[in-house]
């Protein structure tokens, strides 16, 4: 493809390049170039936000180049700082590497395993001796780092910085003097980590690569970044019936953001549809990235039936319950709530009823009939 051509497709639903023209240049060595992507693996499940960048490093890949896909297993026992106004909490070695294998499992979904490296960079940066490290922090200065703006508002506001939140950026970034990066994706919040690998690779003598920032997908509620934490997310691992529903749930205006940020269609085409015909095809799309060919169509039948026609699903799951369960227990052993907070959250919302009727005590004692919870999960109780 013509060097120009590579930019446009390469840089629809970017935020921000350093810089274009390096980039052109890079293209321009005719050999395949090395794309790096970190991903520290502190939830167990990639949704859509991650989709993303996942898809930008496969149209690398489409276009000849080869796509590390890095797991920060070592810098996630250290905790990224951005965005945070407090001292994240340290994860354990186990749910690290348990994370990593889930998204090693999921991000072939998007990625093709044939033109992609999976690396882990503790196998590395646990060969770092307390020498190498002093080297390492002397190549930046505080003054830099608390021009970062979050640390500056978390000093000025007298919270709590640890040295290990100054030590992350230099250690993504010598990720990228390791793998001799020539570009490195990544989201719009990490602008600050992307840069410090840029200006690492120089001080190391290496050939700085070029920094490609894509946005922040906001969750289904249209306001905060998609995040599992906050219950706004879409995880490519859920089912096809549950993500197409979520798709039916975002404004006009977040379908628009979708189709730029997660499809290649053409936008003006999209403006002029219907806003739920539109919005159907969006959903039937995106379940078939994750899902067989057909089940975007299936999902859709489904949708119609359940709640356009509001007709009870025949094959939703069954639950035996037991005489001394209260209802709590019961959506905690089907896994429809993570806890028993979220299930009094969405009591108190009256998003749970029982054939048509809508439930608020959580000791509530179940008995034969179906379950609605939210809009699109059911279990039929008997």
């Amino acid at each position: 493809m013509p060097i120009q051509d590579a930019i446009k497709k390469i840089t629809r639903g970017t935020t921000e390049i350093i810089s274009t023209d390096d980039l052109a240049k890079k293209l321009a060595l005719g050999r395949p170039l090395i794309i790096k992507a970190g991903f520290d693996p502190t939830a167990p499940d990639i949704h859509l936000g991650h989709a993303v960048l996942l898809r930008k490093m496969r149209q690398f890949q489409d276009l000849g180049h080869r796509v590390v896909f890095l797991i920060g297993d070592f810098t996630a026992q250290v905790g990224d700082p951005t965005g945070r106004n407090e001292l994240r909490k340290k994860m354990s070695l186990v749910d690290i590497e348990q994370n990593a294998k889930t998204y090693k499992a999921q991000v072939f979904k998007i990625l093709d395993p044939q033109k992609t490296e999976v690396v882990f960079n503790s196998h590395w940066l646990n060969k770092l001796t307390p020498q190498d490290l002093l080297e390492l922090s002397a190549r930046t200065t505080v003054a830099q780092m608390l021009a970062r703006a979050d640390f500056k508002k978390r000093f000025e506001s007298g919270k709590e910085i640890s040295l290990l939140e100054f030590i992350y950026p230099l250690l993504q970034g010598y990720d990228s003097v390791h793998l001799k990066a020539d570009v490195e994706l990544g989201g719009n919040d990490q602008k600050f980590n992307l840069l410090m690998g840029r200006q690492l690779q120089e001080s190391y003598g290496v050939a700085p690569q070029v920094v490609l920032m894509t946005p922040l997908l906001e969750g289904t509620d249209g306001v905060q970044k998609m995040s599992k934490s906050l219950g706004n997310y879409i995880g490519i691992n859920e089912t096809p019936n549950d993500i197409f529903g979520k798709i039916m749930s975002i404004s006009d205006d977040l379908m628009l953001r979708y189709y730029e940020l997660l499809t290649e269609l053409d936008l003006n085409g999209i403006k002029l549809m219907h806003p739920k015909e539109a919005k159907q095809q969006l959903g039937s799309i995106i379940v078939e990235m994750f899902h067989p060919a057909g089940s975007g169509v299936e999902a859709r039948q489904y949708f119609e039936r359940t709640f356009s026609q509001h007709q009870i699903p025949q094959d939703i799951a069954e639950f035996k319950f037991e005489q001394n369960q209260k209802l709590l227990d019961v959506l905690m052993l089907q896994k429809i709530v993570a806890s028993k907070n979220e299930g009094r959250r969405l009591l108190k919302e009256g998003a749970i009823s029982h054939e048509g009727a809508v439930l608020s005590d959580e000791e509530w004692v179940p008995k034969a009939g179906v379950l609605k919870i939210g809009k699109r999960r059911f279990l039929r109780l008997v």
